[in-house]
């Protein structure tokens, strides 16, 4: 299963707030055995969400948006989603009715706009939060606030589906220059992806599908190099 991540928001852009609901998400996804192929953030614009969705929804199986839910005039999410589908935003009666019963709220305590999602999609409720949330031809709408967001994926993790990966990570005390040799080597011998990023210590990733073929391969890098 292949996703794309869209996250929406001027302050993300900014840099005054840290992109963590894409690491999250990211993570989550993964480990249910799921390939991210892209991950993205939009300003807070109607056309920038609907191009970047639509776009994204005919190439993946998913796509997940989070951030820019709520009634607010900078709050555009829903607009631009139901955009890039050629619908209308409507007032959703079963998330009115949900707020009533579950969140508490009378109807008339509600902002305009609170329970507006595109015509024909399914409400997500919001178990930690007002927004509700949408799903709308594969493509999830979750809430920016990040405990909001990890509540409302609950509801949908079931969804995210593939064959999962199994990793190992050996911190080598060498040059990556120098391992080359073994990387090529590693790659020929066993069916695992290898990944290397240097830093203080070079971190190489091993994974593959076969839990065996992972070990196997770890253990014969480790005897090869110098680890930390």
């Amino acid at each position: 299963m292949q996703v794309a991540l869209v996250t929406v928001g001027d302050e993300l852009l900014a840099g005054e707030t840290v992109n963590t609901n894409a690491t999250w998400l990211a993570e989550q996804l993964v480990a249910r055995g799921v390939d991210i192929e892209r991950i993205t953030t939009v300003p807070d614009r109607v056309a920038d969400i609907a191009r970047v969705v639509n776009e994204y929804h005919a190439e993946y199986d998913a796509v997940v948006v989070t951030g820019g839910l709520g009634p607010t005039h900078d709050d555009l999410t829903m607009e631009g989603i139901a955009a890039a589908f050629g619908r209308t935003l409507e007032q959703n009666d079963e998330a009115l009715a949900w707020l009533e019963t579950h969140g508490g709220y009378a109807r008339e305590d509600l902002t305009d706009g609170t329970a507006e999602i595109p015509a024909g999609a399914q409400p997500l409720h919001n178990d930690a939060g007002v927004a509700p949330g949408c799903i709308i031809s594969s493509t999830y709408v979750l809430p920016g606030v990040p405990a909001e967001m990890k509540a409302m994926f609950e509801r949908i993790e079931d969804e995210f589906s593939g064959t999962i990966e199994h990793v190992t990570t050996v911190a080598v005390d060498e040059p990556e220059s120098a391992l080359l040799d073994r990387f090529e080597e590693l790659r020929a011998r066993f069916d695992v992806a290898v990944g290397s990023y240097p830093g203080e210590l070079v971190r190489v990733k091993i994974s593959g599908t076969d839990a065996s073929v992972v070990e196997a391969a770890t253990e014969w890098f480790i005897e090869r190099v110098t680890t930390a």
